[in-house]
Protein backbone atom coordinates (compact mmCIF):
# COMPACT_ATOMS: atom_id res chain seq x y z
CA UNK A 1 0.00 0.00 0.00
CA UNK A 2 2.82 2.42 0.86
CA UNK A 3 4.35 1.88 -2.59
CA UNK A 4 1.03 2.60 -4.30
CA UNK A 5 0.57 5.77 -2.31
CA UNK A 6 4.08 6.90 -3.22
CA UNK A 7 3.55 6.24 -6.91
CA UNK A 8 0.20 8.05 -6.84
CA UNK A 9 1.74 11.03 -5.07
CA UNK A 10 4.53 11.14 -7.64
CA UNK A 11 2.03 11.11 -10.51
CA UNK A 12 0.10 14.00 -8.95
CA UNK A 13 3.32 15.95 -8.39
CA UNK A 14 4.47 15.40 -11.96
CA UNK A 15 1.12 16.47 -13.38
CA UNK A 16 1.01 19.52 -11.13
CA UNK A 17 4.52 20.38 -12.27
CA UNK A 18 3.32 20.49 -15.87
CA UNK A 19 1.47 23.73 -15.25
CA UNK A 20 1.26 26.34 -17.99
CA UNK A 21 1.51 25.45 -21.65
CA UNK A 22 0.16 21.98 -22.39
CA UNK A 23 -1.30 21.35 -18.92
CA UNK A 24 -4.93 21.86 -19.99
CA UNK A 25 -7.35 21.31 -22.87
CA UNK A 26 -10.25 23.58 -21.93
CA UNK A 27 -12.09 23.93 -25.26
CA UNK A 28 -13.57 21.02 -27.24
CA UNK A 29 -10.89 21.50 -29.92
CA UNK A 30 -8.10 22.47 -27.55
CA UNK A 31 -8.17 26.24 -27.92
CA UNK A 32 -10.11 29.12 -29.48
CA UNK A 33 -8.33 28.53 -32.82
CA UNK A 34 -9.40 24.84 -32.97
CA UNK A 35 -5.89 23.65 -33.83
CA UNK A 36 -6.29 20.53 -31.63
CA UNK A 37 -2.60 20.68 -30.69
CA UNK A 38 -1.05 19.37 -27.46
CA UNK A 39 2.34 18.90 -25.88
CA UNK A 40 3.29 15.22 -26.33
CA UNK A 41 6.47 14.89 -28.42
CA UNK A 42 7.48 12.28 -30.97
CA UNK A 43 9.88 10.40 -28.68
CA UNK A 44 7.41 10.34 -25.80
CA UNK A 45 4.74 9.00 -28.15
CA UNK A 46 6.86 5.94 -28.89
CA UNK A 47 6.69 4.90 -25.22
CA UNK A 48 3.06 5.58 -24.27
CA UNK A 49 1.39 3.09 -21.92
CA UNK A 50 -2.07 2.95 -20.38
CA UNK A 51 -1.94 4.76 -17.03
CA UNK A 52 -5.61 4.23 -16.11
CA UNK A 53 -8.98 3.28 -17.60
CA UNK A 54 -12.36 4.70 -16.62
CA UNK A 55 -15.32 2.43 -17.37
CA UNK A 56 -18.08 4.43 -19.11
CA UNK A 57 -21.61 3.19 -18.30
CA UNK A 58 -23.33 1.64 -21.32
CA UNK A 59 -25.61 3.90 -23.34
CA UNK A 60 -28.21 2.51 -25.73
CA UNK A 61 -27.85 5.01 -28.56
CA UNK A 62 -27.23 4.85 -32.28
CA UNK A 63 -23.80 6.49 -31.94
CA UNK A 64 -22.53 4.42 -29.01
CA UNK A 65 -21.63 5.48 -25.48
CA UNK A 66 -19.42 8.52 -26.08
CA UNK A 67 -18.53 10.74 -29.05
CA UNK A 68 -17.19 13.82 -27.23
CA UNK A 69 -13.63 15.04 -26.77
CA UNK A 70 -12.47 15.01 -23.11
CA UNK A 71 -11.53 18.45 -21.74
CA UNK A 72 -9.03 19.08 -18.95
CA UNK A 73 -8.53 21.90 -16.44
CA UNK A 74 -6.97 22.09 -12.99
CA UNK A 75 -5.92 18.45 -12.92
CA UNK A 76 -9.46 17.25 -13.68
CA UNK A 77 -10.78 15.50 -16.82
CA UNK A 78 -14.36 16.29 -17.81
CA UNK A 79 -16.20 13.92 -20.15
CA UNK A 80 -19.77 13.95 -21.51
CA UNK A 81 -21.44 10.75 -22.66
CA UNK A 82 -24.21 10.23 -25.22
CA UNK A 83 -26.90 10.73 -22.57
CA UNK A 84 -25.40 14.20 -21.87
CA UNK A 85 -24.17 13.01 -18.45
CA UNK A 86 -20.96 14.64 -17.20
CA UNK A 87 -18.11 12.87 -15.38
CA UNK A 88 -15.29 14.65 -13.55
CA UNK A 89 -12.20 12.45 -13.13
CA UNK A 90 -8.83 12.95 -11.47
CA UNK A 91 -6.25 13.34 -14.25
CA UNK A 92 -3.63 11.56 -12.16
CA UNK A 93 -5.46 8.28 -11.55
CA UNK A 94 -8.90 8.44 -13.24
CA UNK A 95 -10.89 8.34 -9.99
CA UNK A 96 -14.35 9.91 -10.10
CA UNK A 97 -14.59 13.29 -8.41
CA UNK A 98 -18.26 13.90 -9.23
CA UNK A 99 -20.99 12.96 -11.71
CA UNK A 100 -23.92 15.03 -13.02
CA UNK A 101 -26.65 13.07 -14.77
CA UNK A 102 -29.02 14.47 -17.43
CA UNK A 103 -30.14 11.31 -19.31
CA UNK A 104 -30.84 13.26 -22.52
CA UNK A 105 -29.82 11.70 -25.82
CA UNK A 106 -28.91 13.14 -29.22
CA UNK A 107 -26.77 11.93 -32.16
CA UNK A 108 -23.58 13.65 -30.93
CA UNK A 109 -20.82 14.72 -30.93
CA UNK A 110 -21.74 16.54 -27.67
CA UNK A 111 -18.89 17.89 -25.57
CA UNK A 112 -17.86 20.42 -22.94
CA UNK A 113 -15.79 23.53 -22.33
CA UNK A 114 -14.26 24.76 -19.06
CA UNK A 115 -13.84 28.42 -18.16
CA UNK A 116 -13.81 30.50 -14.98
CA UNK A 117 -14.59 27.58 -12.70
CA UNK A 118 -17.55 26.53 -14.86
CA UNK A 119 -18.14 23.44 -16.97
CA UNK A 120 -20.35 24.42 -19.91
CA UNK A 121 -22.27 21.90 -22.00
CA UNK A 122 -25.71 21.05 -23.33
CA UNK A 123 -28.40 18.40 -23.43
CA UNK A 124 -30.56 17.90 -26.52
CA UNK A 125 -32.58 21.04 -25.67
CA UNK A 126 -30.75 23.03 -23.00
CA UNK A 127 -27.39 24.66 -22.34
CA UNK A 128 -26.03 24.31 -18.79
CA UNK A 129 -23.25 25.54 -16.52
CA UNK A 130 -21.92 23.41 -13.65
CA UNK A 131 -19.41 24.13 -10.93
CA UNK A 132 -16.11 22.67 -12.08
CA UNK A 133 -15.25 21.80 -8.47
CA UNK A 134 -18.47 20.09 -7.39
CA UNK A 135 -20.78 19.60 -10.39
CA UNK A 136 -23.43 21.80 -8.80
CA UNK A 137 -25.84 23.31 -11.30
CA UNK A 138 -25.18 27.03 -11.81
CA UNK A 139 -27.72 27.73 -14.57
CA UNK A 140 -29.83 26.10 -17.28
CA UNK A 141 -31.08 27.76 -20.47
CA UNK A 142 -33.40 26.09 -22.97
CA UNK A 143 -32.63 27.25 -26.52
CA UNK A 144 -34.50 24.65 -28.58
CA UNK A 145 -37.52 26.08 -30.38
CA UNK A 146 -40.18 24.74 -32.74
CA UNK A 147 -37.87 25.36 -35.73
CA UNK A 148 -34.86 23.42 -34.35
CA UNK A 149 -34.39 19.66 -34.06
CA UNK A 150 -31.85 19.34 -31.24
CA UNK A 151 -28.64 20.66 -29.71
CA UNK A 152 -25.70 18.31 -30.15
CA UNK A 153 -22.68 20.58 -30.63
CA UNK A 154 -20.09 21.27 -27.98
CA UNK A 155 -19.83 24.92 -26.90
CA UNK A 156 -16.98 27.37 -27.34
CA UNK A 157 -16.50 29.77 -24.41
CA UNK A 158 -14.73 33.09 -24.97
CA UNK A 159 -14.96 36.67 -23.80
CA UNK A 160 -17.79 36.00 -21.36
CA UNK A 161 -19.97 34.31 -23.98
CA UNK A 162 -20.98 30.73 -24.75
CA UNK A 163 -21.20 30.02 -28.49
CA UNK A 164 -23.36 27.01 -29.35
CA UNK A 165 -25.78 25.85 -32.04
CA UNK A 166 -28.87 23.84 -32.84
CA UNK A 167 -29.38 21.72 -35.94
CA UNK A 168 -32.12 21.35 -38.52
CA UNK A 169 -32.57 17.61 -38.95
CA UNK A 170 -36.25 17.30 -39.89
CA UNK A 171 -38.68 18.97 -42.27
CA UNK A 172 -39.62 22.55 -41.47
CA UNK A 173 -36.53 23.16 -39.33
CA UNK A 174 -33.85 25.85 -39.64
CA UNK A 175 -30.90 25.45 -37.31
CA UNK A 176 -29.51 28.50 -35.49
CA UNK A 177 -26.23 29.75 -34.06
CA UNK A 178 -26.30 31.27 -30.56
CA UNK A 179 -24.27 33.41 -28.17
CA UNK A 180 -25.25 33.16 -24.49
CA UNK A 181 -24.03 35.14 -21.51
CA UNK A 182 -21.56 32.93 -19.65
CA UNK A 183 -22.66 34.27 -16.26
CA UNK A 184 -26.36 33.35 -16.43
CA UNK A 185 -27.09 31.76 -19.83
CA UNK A 186 -29.18 34.64 -21.16
CA UNK A 187 -29.29 34.70 -24.96
CA UNK A 188 -27.23 37.63 -26.30
CA UNK A 189 -27.98 36.94 -29.96
CA UNK A 190 -28.89 34.25 -32.46
CA UNK A 191 -28.29 33.82 -36.19
CA UNK A 192 -30.62 31.91 -38.50
CA UNK A 193 -28.55 29.74 -40.86
CA UNK A 194 -31.39 29.62 -43.41
CA UNK A 195 -31.84 32.93 -45.26
CA UNK A 196 -35.49 33.47 -46.07
CA UNK A 197 -38.42 31.03 -45.80
CA UNK A 198 -38.47 27.48 -47.10
CA UNK A 199 -40.50 27.30 -50.31
CA UNK A 200 -41.87 23.90 -49.24
CA UNK A 201 -41.46 23.76 -45.44
CA UNK A 202 -43.30 20.43 -45.17
CA UNK A 203 -40.70 18.86 -47.44
CA UNK A 204 -37.42 20.65 -46.58
CA UNK A 205 -35.30 21.62 -43.60
CA UNK A 206 -31.74 21.79 -42.38
CA UNK A 207 -28.95 24.16 -41.44
CA UNK A 208 -27.45 24.78 -38.02
CA UNK A 209 -24.10 23.43 -36.86
CA UNK A 210 -22.72 20.16 -35.53
CA UNK A 211 -19.47 21.41 -34.01
CA UNK A 212 -18.13 24.28 -31.94
CA UNK A 213 -16.93 27.39 -33.78
CA UNK A 214 -13.56 29.16 -33.61
CA UNK A 215 -12.92 32.79 -32.67
CA UNK A 216 -10.26 35.40 -33.37
CA UNK A 217 -10.13 39.22 -33.42
CA UNK A 218 -13.81 39.53 -32.53
CA UNK A 219 -15.01 37.23 -35.33
CA UNK A 220 -16.67 33.83 -34.79
CA UNK A 221 -16.11 31.31 -37.61
CA UNK A 222 -18.73 28.60 -37.94
CA UNK A 223 -19.15 25.68 -40.35
CA UNK A 224 -22.79 24.96 -41.20
CA UNK A 225 -24.85 21.89 -42.02
CA UNK A 226 -26.67 20.74 -45.14
CA UNK A 227 -30.28 21.07 -46.31
CA UNK A 228 -32.55 18.01 -46.38
CA UNK A 229 -33.70 15.66 -47.84
CA UNK A 230 -30.67 14.05 -49.44
CA UNK A 231 -31.22 13.27 -53.12
CA UNK A 232 -34.88 14.15 -53.37
CA UNK A 233 -38.33 12.63 -53.63
CA UNK A 234 -40.54 11.70 -56.62
CA UNK A 235 -42.47 14.93 -56.07
CA UNK A 236 -39.35 17.06 -55.59
CA UNK A 237 -36.39 15.41 -57.38
CA UNK A 238 -32.82 16.66 -56.89
CA UNK A 239 -33.69 18.92 -54.00
CA UNK A 240 -36.55 20.78 -55.70
CA UNK A 241 -38.11 21.12 -52.25
CA UNK A 242 -35.38 23.71 -51.53
CA UNK A 243 -34.70 25.49 -54.86
CA UNK A 244 -31.70 27.78 -55.19
CA UNK A 245 -28.36 27.76 -53.33
CA UNK A 246 -30.03 27.60 -49.85
CA UNK A 247 -27.87 30.09 -48.01
CA UNK A 248 -26.28 29.68 -45.50
CA UNK A 249 -26.05 25.87 -45.63
CA UNK A 250 -22.68 24.15 -46.25
CA UNK A 251 -20.84 27.40 -45.65
CA UNK A 252 -18.16 29.19 -43.75
CA UNK A 253 -20.11 31.83 -41.81
CA UNK A 254 -18.13 34.61 -40.10
CA UNK A 255 -20.12 36.55 -37.49
CA UNK A 256 -19.37 39.48 -35.22
CA UNK A 257 -18.71 37.89 -31.84
CA UNK A 258 -20.48 40.68 -29.93
CA UNK A 259 -23.57 41.30 -32.06
CA UNK A 260 -23.99 38.22 -34.25
CA UNK A 261 -23.98 40.40 -37.36
CA UNK A 262 -22.86 38.62 -40.53
CA UNK A 263 -19.36 39.80 -41.46
CA UNK A 264 -18.89 37.54 -44.51
CA UNK A 265 -19.56 34.03 -45.75
CA UNK A 266 -18.60 31.58 -48.47
CA UNK A 267 -20.87 28.71 -49.50
CA UNK A 268 -18.82 25.65 -50.43
CA UNK A 269 -21.67 23.47 -51.77
CA UNK A 270 -24.68 25.40 -53.13
CA UNK A 271 -27.94 23.43 -53.36
CA UNK A 272 -26.46 20.34 -51.70
CA UNK A 273 -28.33 17.08 -52.49
CA UNK A 274 -25.68 14.69 -51.05
CA UNK A 275 -25.49 15.60 -47.33
CA UNK A 276 -22.17 17.42 -47.76
CA UNK A 277 -22.14 19.48 -44.56
CA UNK A 278 -19.25 21.92 -44.31
CA UNK A 279 -19.46 21.27 -40.60
CA UNK A 280 -15.96 21.10 -39.14
CA UNK A 281 -14.51 23.64 -36.68
CA UNK A 282 -12.44 26.11 -38.67
CA UNK A 283 -8.72 26.10 -37.92
CA UNK A 284 -7.29 29.58 -37.43
CA UNK A 285 -3.64 29.21 -38.40
CA UNK A 286 -1.95 32.58 -38.41
CA UNK A 287 -3.32 34.50 -41.37
CA UNK A 288 -5.30 31.55 -42.77
CA UNK A 289 -8.76 30.14 -42.00
CA UNK A 290 -9.06 26.44 -42.89
CA UNK A 291 -12.30 24.48 -43.04
CA UNK A 292 -13.57 21.12 -44.25
CA UNK A 293 -16.52 18.79 -44.30
CA UNK A 294 -18.29 15.69 -45.50
CA UNK A 295 -17.86 16.55 -49.16
CA UNK A 296 -14.20 15.56 -48.76
CA UNK A 297 -12.79 19.00 -49.48
CA UNK A 298 -10.50 21.24 -47.41
CA UNK A 299 -10.62 24.98 -48.15
CA UNK A 300 -8.40 27.84 -46.94
CA UNK A 301 -9.27 31.56 -46.91
CA UNK A 302 -7.58 34.86 -46.26
CA UNK A 303 -9.70 36.26 -43.38
CA UNK A 304 -8.95 39.87 -44.40
CA UNK A 305 -9.83 39.67 -48.09
CA UNK A 306 -12.25 36.71 -47.75
CA UNK A 307 -10.71 35.16 -50.85
CA UNK A 308 -10.03 31.44 -51.15
CA UNK A 309 -6.33 30.64 -51.02
CA UNK A 310 -6.56 26.95 -51.94
CA UNK A 311 -8.92 24.00 -52.08
CA UNK A 312 -7.86 20.33 -51.85
CA UNK A 313 -9.96 17.18 -52.17
CA UNK A 314 -9.20 14.14 -50.03
CA UNK A 315 -10.51 10.59 -50.02
CA UNK A 316 -12.49 8.73 -52.68
CA UNK A 317 -14.72 10.79 -55.01
CA UNK A 318 -17.33 9.46 -57.41
CA UNK A 319 -20.57 11.00 -58.73
CA UNK A 320 -20.13 13.80 -56.20
CA UNK A 321 -20.95 16.85 -58.35
CA UNK A 322 -24.00 18.22 -60.14
CA UNK A 323 -27.55 16.82 -60.24
CA UNK A 324 -28.09 13.16 -59.41
CA UNK A 325 -29.35 10.82 -62.16
CA UNK A 326 -32.79 9.23 -62.22
CA UNK A 327 -31.40 5.77 -61.41
CA UNK A 328 -29.23 5.10 -58.32
CA UNK A 329 -25.45 5.44 -58.63
CA UNK A 330 -22.65 4.96 -56.13
CA UNK A 331 -21.90 8.34 -54.53
CA UNK A 332 -18.53 8.88 -52.85
CA UNK A 333 -18.20 10.34 -50.27
CA UNK A 334 -21.41 8.87 -48.93
CA UNK A 335 -23.64 10.13 -46.13
CA UNK A 336 -21.18 8.81 -43.52
CA UNK A 337 -18.04 9.56 -45.53
CA UNK A 338 -15.70 12.43 -46.28
CA UNK A 339 -14.19 14.39 -43.42
CA UNK A 340 -16.54 13.56 -40.56
CA UNK A 341 -14.54 14.74 -37.53
CA UNK A 342 -12.23 17.68 -36.75
CA UNK A 343 -8.84 18.29 -38.32
CA UNK A 344 -5.69 19.49 -36.51
CA UNK A 345 -2.83 21.87 -37.35
CA UNK A 346 0.75 22.16 -36.13
CA UNK A 347 4.02 23.44 -37.61
CA UNK A 348 2.45 24.38 -40.92
CA UNK A 349 0.77 21.01 -41.48
CA UNK A 350 -2.98 20.34 -41.56
CA UNK A 351 -3.93 16.80 -40.54
CA UNK A 352 -7.18 15.57 -42.11
CA UNK A 353 -9.04 12.42 -40.92
CA UNK A 354 -10.92 10.82 -43.82
CA UNK A 355 -13.68 8.20 -44.06
CA UNK A 356 -13.89 6.38 -47.39
CA UNK A 357 -17.47 5.10 -47.42
CA UNK A 358 -19.92 5.31 -50.33
CA UNK A 359 -23.74 5.30 -50.57
CA UNK A 360 -26.17 4.82 -53.45
CA UNK A 361 -28.25 7.83 -54.36
CA UNK A 362 -30.52 9.15 -57.10
CA UNK A 363 -32.60 12.20 -57.89
CA UNK A 364 -35.55 10.75 -55.97
CA UNK A 365 -34.08 8.62 -53.18
CA UNK A 366 -31.01 7.88 -51.08
CA UNK A 367 -29.75 4.73 -49.44
CA UNK A 368 -30.85 4.56 -45.80
CA UNK A 369 -28.25 4.93 -43.04
CA UNK A 370 -29.04 1.53 -41.57
CA UNK A 371 -28.31 -0.28 -44.85
CA UNK A 372 -24.63 0.66 -44.95
CA UNK A 373 -22.40 -0.47 -42.10
CA UNK A 374 -19.74 2.11 -41.19
CA UNK A 375 -17.40 -0.81 -40.52
CA UNK A 376 -17.41 -1.55 -44.26
CA UNK A 377 -15.50 1.66 -44.95
CA UNK A 378 -11.80 2.49 -44.79
CA UNK A 379 -9.86 5.37 -43.32
CA UNK A 380 -7.05 7.77 -44.12
CA UNK A 381 -5.09 10.48 -42.37
CA UNK A 382 -3.84 13.06 -44.87
CA UNK A 383 -1.26 15.76 -44.17
CA UNK A 384 -1.55 18.97 -46.19
CA UNK A 385 0.58 22.09 -46.36
CA UNK A 386 -1.24 24.86 -44.48
CA UNK A 387 0.10 27.52 -46.81
CA UNK A 388 -0.57 25.90 -50.18
CA UNK A 389 -2.83 22.90 -49.59
CA UNK A 390 -0.41 20.47 -51.21
CA UNK A 391 -0.51 16.85 -50.10
CA UNK A 392 2.50 15.96 -47.93
CA UNK A 393 1.60 12.35 -47.11
CA UNK A 394 -1.33 9.96 -46.81
CA UNK A 395 -1.57 7.11 -44.27
CA UNK A 396 -4.32 4.55 -44.90
CA UNK A 397 -6.16 2.51 -42.25
CA UNK A 398 -8.26 -0.66 -42.58
CA UNK A 399 -11.09 1.03 -40.65
CA UNK A 400 -12.83 4.43 -40.98
CA UNK A 401 -11.10 7.36 -39.27
CA UNK A 402 -13.93 8.79 -37.17
CA UNK A 403 -11.44 9.71 -34.42
CA UNK A 404 -10.35 13.24 -35.45
CA UNK A 405 -6.76 14.37 -35.69
CA UNK A 406 -4.90 15.52 -32.58
CA UNK A 407 -1.43 17.00 -33.02
CA UNK A 408 1.54 16.80 -30.69
CA UNK A 409 5.09 18.01 -31.24
CA UNK A 410 6.36 16.20 -34.31
CA UNK A 411 3.60 13.60 -33.94
CA UNK A 412 -0.10 13.33 -34.78
CA UNK A 413 -2.66 11.04 -33.16
CA UNK A 414 -5.90 9.63 -34.50
CA UNK A 415 -8.23 6.70 -33.77
CA UNK A 416 -10.38 4.44 -35.92
CA UNK A 417 -13.76 2.78 -35.66
CA UNK A 418 -12.24 -0.66 -34.98
CA UNK A 419 -10.86 0.61 -31.65
CA UNK A 420 -7.24 1.33 -32.58
CA UNK A 421 -5.30 4.44 -31.59
CA UNK A 422 -2.34 5.55 -33.71
CA UNK A 423 0.60 7.91 -33.36
CA UNK A 424 2.17 8.91 -36.68
CA UNK A 425 5.34 10.82 -37.38
CA UNK A 426 4.08 14.26 -38.40
CA UNK A 427 6.77 14.64 -41.04
CA UNK A 428 6.55 11.24 -42.74
CA UNK A 429 3.19 9.72 -41.75
CA UNK A 430 4.82 6.53 -40.49
CA UNK A 431 3.33 4.73 -37.49
CA UNK A 432 5.44 5.14 -34.35
CA UNK A 433 2.97 3.68 -31.82
CA UNK A 434 -0.46 2.08 -31.67
CA UNK A 435 -2.80 0.63 -29.07
CA UNK A 436 -6.14 -1.14 -28.96
CA UNK A 437 -9.04 -0.13 -26.74
CA UNK A 438 -11.94 -2.15 -25.36
CA UNK A 439 -14.48 -0.84 -27.89
CA UNK A 440 -14.71 0.98 -31.19
CA UNK A 441 -13.90 4.69 -31.40
CA UNK A 442 -15.87 7.56 -32.93
CA UNK A 443 -14.73 10.16 -30.38
CA UNK A 444 -11.67 12.41 -30.42
CA UNK A 445 -8.46 12.17 -28.38
CA UNK A 446 -7.18 15.15 -26.41
CA UNK A 447 -3.81 15.90 -24.80
CA UNK A 448 -3.01 17.53 -21.45
CA UNK A 449 -0.05 17.35 -19.05
CA UNK A 450 1.69 14.67 -21.11
CA UNK A 451 -1.43 12.49 -21.14
CA UNK A 452 -3.29 11.26 -24.23
CA UNK A 453 -6.99 10.77 -23.42
CA UNK A 454 -8.93 8.44 -25.74
CA UNK A 455 -12.67 7.66 -25.34
CA UNK A 456 -13.91 4.37 -26.80
CA UNK A 457 -17.67 3.82 -26.87
CA UNK A 458 -18.76 1.97 -30.02
CA UNK A 459 -20.00 -1.61 -29.54
CA UNK A 460 -18.10 -4.17 -31.62
CA UNK A 461 -18.53 -7.95 -31.74
CA UNK A 462 -16.99 -9.27 -28.53
CA UNK A 463 -15.75 -5.83 -27.48
CA UNK A 464 -18.07 -3.72 -25.35
CA UNK A 465 -15.73 -2.34 -22.69
CA UNK A 466 -16.69 1.31 -23.05
CA UNK A 467 -13.86 3.29 -21.54
CA UNK A 468 -11.80 6.43 -21.36
CA UNK A 469 -8.13 5.45 -21.51
CA UNK A 470 -5.29 7.69 -20.32
CA UNK A 471 -1.94 6.97 -21.98
CA UNK A 472 1.35 8.37 -20.68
Amino acid sequence: MAARVAVGALAVALLAGCGGRGASWTQPNGNLSSTRAGSIGLEAARHLRAAWRFSIPAVNGGSGAVTATPVVAGGTVYLQDMKSNVYALDLADGKVRWTRRFEAENPGPNGLAVDGGRVIGATDTTVFALSAATGRELWLRRILSATDTFVDAAPLVAGGRVYIATTGYSFGTRGKLYALDEADGAVDWSFDTIRGPWKHPQHAGGGGAWYAPSIEDGVVYWGTANPIPWGGTPAFPNGDAFPGPVLYTDSLVALDATTGRLRWFDQVTPHDVRDYDFQLPHILAGKIVIGGGKGGVVVAWNPKTHRRLWSTTVGVHRNDRGPLPATPVLVCPGVLGGIETPMAEADGRVFVPVVDLCFHGSATSYEALGKVSPLSGRGELVALSATGGGRLWDHRFPSPDFGCATAGKGVVFTSTLDGHVYALDAETGRTVWSARTGAGINACPSIAAGTLLVPAGVPLPGRRSYELVAYR
